[in-house]
């Protein structure tokens, strides 16, 4: 909430207040078919208790936020935002529903009316209830496995049949420490039996105590021919007020120095030679290239500089919006791995449809893409960041495997 200014706050205070006003009339149409009074005033009270509690809380919290330790202010607005969602969205559709519905109910017969509009209003409001109730209790950490198979060129044979697992933006902060969660995704990355894994950046939120105890679970990741990694946007701390610069820098050094305690390989703006039976690939990394507002630390004519005569490149990149930019039709990267979107965490995946609303912000935005012989996976994210859950985009655990074309 930090980011936010207290007249923002305010702002939203006042649309969750008018949202509850106008909720609150019409809820009072259903409860007039409760024939106790007393049971109808425990629902009235209960209603403005909540909301009142849910204002004051984010006031509070965004006067007092400095004050409060990092770590139980991290969890204390996760916790706060979830509990926003699900009760604003929900109650804005079952607004206008329920106003449809009383407004076009002389198409209804009076008597069905007294009872279709109050269920069906009930309904429109629950149902994204709990839509989103699952989203953060139990979808948020169901993983899942992305299988592609991919034909390319000039991969040497002995590469031929490359397992590569990739993973990306765990905001490991959002875990809050329970390693059991994790551990599960791990469990099922190893069981892929990766010749290579690749995290494509965000490895937390913002600070590197998030990291305090992930080494035990980390370590376990599996590979056969090596573990590398790439810094996100939000591995720079370029999210957070620092008492000096002096101090983010020291958060930065701890956060680079963890990948060493898991043994992943930290690529920064370099390439790193894999060489079996005299052959060669290239695994290229590149520090975070964003467009505004996010910050380019990347450069790939760096990161090439020792790669250039290896005809088969793998690229790592955070953000996809690079790929298009720098990469296509400019370069001979052959396979750009990226996340950084998260799917924007709702949307539905289904075969080969795919839709979110993240897509009217990144043309590529999750999955596999290709433009004539070089191809881009976008990553959805294994970890969440502000809504702590997931609606219809599952956090995600890719596997590919390369074949060489005949």
């Amino acid at each position: 909430m930090r980011s936010f200014s207290l007249f923002t706050i305010l702002l939203l205070c006042l649309a969750i207040l008018l949202v509850d006003i106008i909720t609150f009339y019409w809820l009072q149409s259903i409860t007039t078919l409760i024939s106790s009074p007393f049971l109808k005033t425990i629902i009235h009270v209960l209603f403005w208790i909540f909301t009142i509690g849910l204002i004051a809380a984010i006031i509070v919290l965004k006067t007092t936020l400095d004050d409060i330790n990092p770590r139980r202010k991290q969890l204390l607005i996760s916790s706060l935002y979830g509990l926003t969602v699900s009760s604003f969205i929900p109650k804005i559709i079952f607004v206008i529903i329920i106003s449809l519905l009383f407004f076009t109910k002389t198409l209804i017969p009076e008597k069905a009316s007294l009872l279709i509009v109050p269920i069906v209003g009930l309904f429109s409001g629950f149902l994204p209830f709990f839509i989103i109730v699952y989203a953060i209790f139990k979808a948020v950490y169901h993983f899942k496995i992305h299988h592609h198979k991919i034909s390319v060129n000039n991969l040497p044979k002995t590469f031929d049949g490359l397992k590569m697992v990739q993973i990306s933006d765990l905001h490991i902060g959002g875990f809050n420490y329970r390693f059991k969660i994790l551990e599960r995704a791990v469990k099922l990355i190893n069981e892929l039996e990766a010749d290579l894994i690749f995290f494509t950046g965000d490895l937390v939120n913002n600070y590197a105590w998030e990291l305090i105890g992930w080494e035990e679970v980390l370590t376990k990741l599996k590979a056969k021919k090596g573990k590398y990694a790439v810094l996100g946007n939000h591995d720079y701390g370029d999210y957070s007020h620092w008492k000096s610069a002096k101090k983010k820098e020291e958060n930065f050094n701890d956060i680079k120095l963890f990948y060493n305690k898991i043994n992943f390989k930290l690529l920064l703006n370099e390439s790193d030679i894999i060489e079996i039976n005299d052959e060669k690939i290239a695994i290229i990394g590149v520090e975070n290239w964003g467009s505004p507002p996010f910050k380019k630390y990347g450069d790939l004519a760096t990161s090439l500089k020792d790669a250039n005569h290896i005809p088969f490149k793998i690229l790592l990149s955070h953000d996809p919006t690079h790929w298009k930019e720098e990469v296509v039709e400019k370069t001979e990267i052959a396979l750009t791995l990226s996340g950084h979107t998260h799917g924007m965490q709702l949307g539905f995946n289904y075969k080969d449809l795919k839709w979110s609303p993240i897509k009217y912000k990144y043309q590529h935005w999750a999955g596999l893409y290709q433009h004539n012989n070089q191809y881009l996976y976008v990553n959805r994210g294994l970890g969440w960041l502000g809504f702590p859950g997931r609606i219809g985009m599952r956090p995600e655990i890719t596997l590919i495997e390369i074949i060489a074309e005949n």
